[in-house]
């Protein structure tokens, strides 16, 4: 079996290949760390490519194999672990440039069960500083590019983890959700993603410290593969409690479901809008529960208008402290994220009083309780992950405007961050040239039930994943790149901000008010000349196919367009 072929396997199929000998653990890391050489510079998704930890553990693998003894039920799954997850021997950065040195003692509990399950960590995910966008990008590591369309946002904040999964780097992926940070990135990639009930994984460090409560209700640990077994398949090893994590709960998880398959259809929660695509994926997935043998209904679920306004407003008042105070934050924030969150602010009516904000989490009991008796008579909720297509890059950074509008289309997604619930994100299609999907709640503890429910609308749509990262000639900030070769210049469109620049083989970093690199710096956080008037004179070369610049000269206002001769295309 040939390197490609490995990488197309689904998380099921590699470890049942390795446990009967049919490939070795180490054949497959080595494939997946091939492919990462391959198509990562396209992505920028893989933020560190863990070579030696990969190669060990597929090693010890093929050694307990050899031995007779049972490589584990992950025997050989190269996964991709979240700069915010703990890995020994690796930085939790939370894409942060001053968290470099935070290398943990200890795994986090559930990475800990994967390891001894057989999984094999080959890289860490991007993701914005600290989780803070619907999109993946931060100062340290650049941006991830979205690999259907260069144009569109990843997602975010698992944006990392979910393109590797869906460009066949890594079988699967770990990441969290506190508002849509595992679906929505899975959906925009066209893989799958598990947001667990609240509690049913351990926190993603073991380190005891103060932690908000929004965070306490809001935010889970869960997988993302692209299939919906590979989810079920993790899901069944990673959950379970942690002694260090006093809201972790151990519950049986059910290999199936045989109770009721009622499901309710909403295609336009809260009657705020959609869009004609994401409409016609939300009845194609009904469909396909009918045609399952599911009771499919359109109904209402209670109030998801007020408890996506909820969710904005605790979690806006719970971080504005914490990141608008100066010296508050021990260290900066890209400006991005400061200007994501300063708008998001701008539109929310803040609880501020100790009053305001008790009364909105008593009343999220009582929502929670609305849907919970929903439940017992819908066991399924089905409907958008967003109700609009995956935006431009940049749009969320446009003004207060954008970001309430972006919380409006991600209503549902956050509801079942607000109430603590499991969501499965399953891709139906694509639309334009990008994924379509829907995400399917379920009940408290109800993971069983959702990944029924995802397997129904799963198997009436092909496969879309992995792929092969999409041309295109949209680069950093927005602006157009021509694709070169080594020592040939290349003309450029920068917008202000700094941003990663495909060149031939290389990426080079533009940056403002910094001087250049000498030749031979690593490309990644490499600063460049200061902007001002001239055009960009850049060579670059790849070196055993990886990124490194060899000789750099900038001169780049921010407005001005050219491109070489007879090639190419203006900036928009």
């Amino acid at each position: 079996m040939d390197n490609r072929a490995l990488t197309e396997l689904s998380a099921t199929e590699i470890a049942e290949a390795v446990r009967t000998g049919v490939v070795s653990a180490l054949a497959v890391a080595e494939a997946h760390l091939a492919r990462i050489d391959e198509v990562n510079p396209a992505v920028n998704a893989a933020t560190v490519v863990l070579t030696d930890q990969a190669r060990a553990a597929a090693a010890a693998v093929d050694a307990r194999i050899a031995a007779g003894q049972d490589g584990g039920p992950l025997a050989g799954v190269p996964i991709s672990v979240k700069e915010n997850i703990d890995l020994t021997g690796s930085a939790t950065t939370s894409g942060l440039p001053f968290a470099t040195d935070h290398i943990p003692a200890e795994n986090a509990s559930f990475v800990t069960k994967l390891l001894a399950a057989g999984a094999i960590p080959v890289a860490r995910g991007n993701m914005p500083d600290v989780g803070l966008r619907w999109d993946t990008d931060n100062d340290l590591y650049g941006r991830t590019w979205n690999p259907w369309d260069r144009s569109r946002v990843p997602g975010g904040s698992s944006g990392g983890d979910a393109v590797i999964v869906a460009t066949g780097m890594a079988a699967a992926g770990l990441g969290n959700d506190y508002g849509g940070s595992l679906r929505l990135p899975a959906h925009a990639a066209g893989i799958a993603a598990l947001r667990p009930s609240a509690g049913r994984v351990p926190a993603p460090t073991r380190q005891i410290m103060p932690i908000e409560l929004s965070l306490q209700a809001f935010a889970v640990n869960g997988p993302l593969a692209r299939t919906v077994a590979d989810l079920d398949l993790l899901f069944g090893v990673m959950h379970g409690a942690d002694d260090n994590d006093p809201l972790s709960v151990t519950v049986p998880h059910p290999s199936g479901y045989d109770g009721p398959r009622r499901v309710a259809v909403t295609v336009d929660p809260a009657g705020w809008g959609v869009e004609p695509q994401v409409a016609a994926a939300v009845r194609a997935a009904a469909r396909a529960l009918t045609e399952a043998g599911w009771e499919v209904e359109e109904v209402e679920p209670p109030q998801v208008d007020r408890c996506a306004t909820l969710w904005r407003q605790i979690s806006a008042s719970e971080m504005a402290p914490a990141l608008l105070t100066p010296g508050v934050f021990p260290g900066p924030l890209s400006a991005g994220t400061v200007k994501y969150f300063t708008d998001n602010v701008a539109g929310v009516d803040l609880l501020d009083t100790a009053a305001t904000y008790s009364a909105a989490w008593a009343e999220r009991h009582a929502l929670a309780a609305r849907w919970r008796r929903f439940n017992t008579r819908y066991p399924v909720v089905l409907g958008p992950v967003t109700t609009a297509a995956m935006p431009a890059i940049g749009w969320d950074l446009s003004g207060p405007e954008a970001t309430t509008e972006q919380w409006q289309q991600h209503r549902l997604l956050v509801t079942a961050n607000f109430l603590g619930l499991p969501a499965v994100a399953v891709p139906t299609g694509v639309t334009d040239g990008r994924p379509q999907g829907v995400q399917v709640i379920s009940r408290l503890h109800g993971e069983h039930i959702a990944l029924a429910a995802a397997r129904a609308i799963e198997a009436a749509h092909p496969a879309m994943t992995p792929i092969d990262p999409a041309p295109d000639r949209r680069g950093p900030g927005g602006g157009q790149f021509q694709r070169g070769r080594a020592g040939h210049p290349v003309h450029y469109r920068r917008r202000p901000g700094p941003a990663h620049l495909p060149v031939g083989e290389a990426w080079i970093q533009l940056a403002p008010n910094a001087g250049p690199p000498s030749s031979g710096t690593p490309s990644r956080g490499c600063p460049a000349a200061p902007a001002g008037p001239g055009r960009a004179a850049i060579t670059a070369a790849a070196m055993a196919n990886r990124p490194m610049i060899v000789q750099i000269s900038v001169n780049v206002p921010p407005c001005e367009v050219s491109t070489l001769p007879g090639r190419g295309e203006p900036c928009g």
